[in-house]
C-alpha cells in the first residue's frame, strides 16, 4: 500500500556547506536509532542529515555541540490555559486586567517553550465579566512571542444556550473575527449540553476553524452524541480530558472508544494533572483509546493556578507520566506530546530527516527513557534556530563513591 503521508521535498545529504551565513550546524547529536550525527539546518528546514563530523568542512554559520545530547522532533502543547497560569500565588481572586492576562500568558509560553513545546495552543475564557479583554491579551501575548513560540487562542464561551446563548454565541463570533482560530468551550457546564455543542459544531463548520471541548466524558451516552455530531467535521473535532472514560466499565468504555474512533475524533489526556475547564480528575485510559483507533496526544492543562498550584507544564513530565503509569512504551508516550500533538494543531509532521521543518529539542541523554526520566539539561530549536537553552550541572561532595567513572549530569559521554 502506498505511503499516504505527506513527503519533505527532496534535498541533498552531500556534505558542501551552504552559502547561508544565517545556518546552523548541529554537532555530534545522537538519533534515537543509535545514530550520532551532524544536522544541518537552513531556511526553517533541516538541510541535511550526516555521519557525525560530515557536514562540518566549509559551512558558514553557527554551530552547536550537541554531543551527549538526544535530538528529537520537538514537542507541542495542545491543552494549556495561558490566561491562568501562574495565578496560584496571587493574593485574592485572579486578576483579568488585560495586562495581567498578557504578562501570564507571555510568562507562561516561554516557560513551556523552555522545556521544548515550541508551539502551543490555549483555551482562553471569553463573555460574562471579562467579554473578549483576555483574549485580546492573549492574541498580544502571540503577537509579542512571534519567531520564539507559535501560540494559538481556543475561544471558550460559558453559556451558549438558553436565555444567556444568544450573547455567548455572539461573542464566540466576535472572538472568531478578533483572531481565535480554535472554538470550544465546557459542554458540561451548559444546561443544555448537546446545544452547546451544536452550537460550537454549527460555527466551527461556519468558519473552518477546529474544535476543542473540554469534557469528562464520564457520561457514555453523551459522549455518543458527541460523537455521532463530530462525525466527519473537517478540520477536526478535539476532546479533553476525558478522564471519566477511565471509570467507566470496561464494556462501556471500549464501546466508547469504538465511537470515538469511528468519528475522528482526537482525545487530549492530562496526565500532570486537570484544568479550570472540568472540576474532575484522572487521566483518559490511554491504551484503551490507542488500541481502538482514536488518536492520543497529552497535554500539561493547568499551569500553577487555582485548578492545579503545581502544574510544570513540561511535555516530557506528561510523557514520563503516561510511560511510567499507564502502560506506554517510552516511544509511545513521545509521540502524545510530539507528533500527534503536532497534528492536533494543523502543524505538519517533523523528523530528524532532511526536508522536515526544523522544531527540534535536544536532551542530555542516551536514550529516549533516560531523557524522559532526567530531562534537566535541553536545548530548542524553533524555525532553525536555537530559542531556548537549560544547562544543569549537578555536583557531589568529594568521597569515594564520587571517584568512580560513573554517568552524570553536565558530563559530555560518547555514545
Amino acid at each position: 500500500m502506498a505511503d499516504s503521508r505527506p513527503q519533505p521535498p527532496p534535498s541533498s545529504s552531500s556534505s558542501s556547506g551552504p552559502a547561508d551565513p544565517t545556518a546552523l550546524l548541529l554537532c555530534g547529536a545522537r538519533l534515537t536509532d543509535g545514530r550520532t550525527v551532524d544536522v544541518r539546518l537552513g531556511g526553517g528546514r533541516i538541510e541535511a542529515v550526516g555521519t557525525g563530523g560530515s557536514l562540518a568542512t566549509g559551512i558558514v554559520g553557527a554551530r552547536v555541540d550537541l554531543r551527549g545530547y538526544l535530538l528529537l522532533p520537538a514537542p507541542a502543547e495542545p491543552h494549556a490555559h495561558c490566561d491562568t497560569a501562574l495565578s496560584a500565588d496571587g493574593d485574592g481572586p485572579v486578576s483579568y486586567a488585560p495586562e495581567e492576562v498578557q504578562r501570564r500568558t507571555t510568562e507562561a509560553a516561554l516557560l513551556q517553550l523552555g522545556h521544548g513545546a515550541t508551539a502551543l495552543r490555549s483555551h482562553v475564557h471569553i463573555g460574562d465579566v471579562q467579554g473578549l479583554d483576555a483574549l485580546e491579551a492573549v492574541l498580544e501575548a502571540r503577537r509579542s512571542l512571534r519567531g520564539l513560540v507559535e501560540l494559538t487562542a481556543v475561544a471558550m464561551p460559558r453559556v451558549l444556550t438558553g436565555a444567556a446563548g444568544a450573547d455567548g454565541l455572539a461573542i464566540l463570533r466576535d472572538a472568531v473575527k478578533m483572531g481565535a482560530t480554535v472554538v470550544g468551550g465546557c459542554p458540561d457546564t451548559d444546561p443544555d449540553p448537546t446545544g452547546y455543542v451544536e452550537a460550537v459544531l454549527e460555527l466551527a463548520s461556519e468558519s473552518g476553524c477546529p474544535v476543542d471541548l473540554h469534557t469528562d466524558a464520564e457520561d457514555p451516552a453523551r459522549l455518543a452524541r458527541i460523537a455521532a455530531m463530530a462525525g466527519g467535521l473537517r478540520p477536526g473535532v478535539t476532546l479533553g480530558p476525558c478522564g471519566g472514560l477511565g471509570r467507566l466499565p470496561a464494556g462501556a468504555a471500549a464501546r466508547a472508544a469504538d465511537q470515538l474512533a469511528a468519528a475522528g475524533v482526537t482525545v487530549i489526556c492530562l496526565p500532570q494533572g486537570g484544568c479550570g475547564g472540568v472540576d474532575r480528575r484522572g487521566t483518559a485510559p490511554v491504551r484503551l483509546l490507542r488500541s481502538a483507533g482514536v488518536r492520543v496526544a497529552a497535554g500539561s492543562g493547568a499551569l500553577r493556578d487555582v485548578a492545579n498550584p503545581v502544574g510544570r507544564g513540561d511535555p516530557l513530565e506528561a510523557a514520563y507520566l503516561l510511560a511510567s503509569r499507564y502502560g506506554l512504551s517510552p516511544e509511545e508516550a513521545y509521540d502524545t506530546v510530539s507528533a500527534s500533538a503536532r497534528a492536533v494543531l494543523g502543524l505538519p509532521e517533523v523528523r530528524v530527516e532532511a526536508g522536515f521543518p526544523a522544531e527540534l529539542l535536544a536532551v542530555r541523554g542516551a536514550r529516549l527513557a533516560g531523557a524522559l526520566s532526567l530531562a534537566y539539561s535541553r536545548v530548542v530549536v524553533h524555525r532553525g534556530r536555537v530559542v531556548a537553552r537549560t544547562s544543569a550541572v549537578r555536583e557531589y561532595c568529594d568521597s569515594a563513591a564520587v571517584a568512580l567513572d560513573l554517568p552524570r549530569q553536565g558530563r559530555v559521554t560518547e555514545p
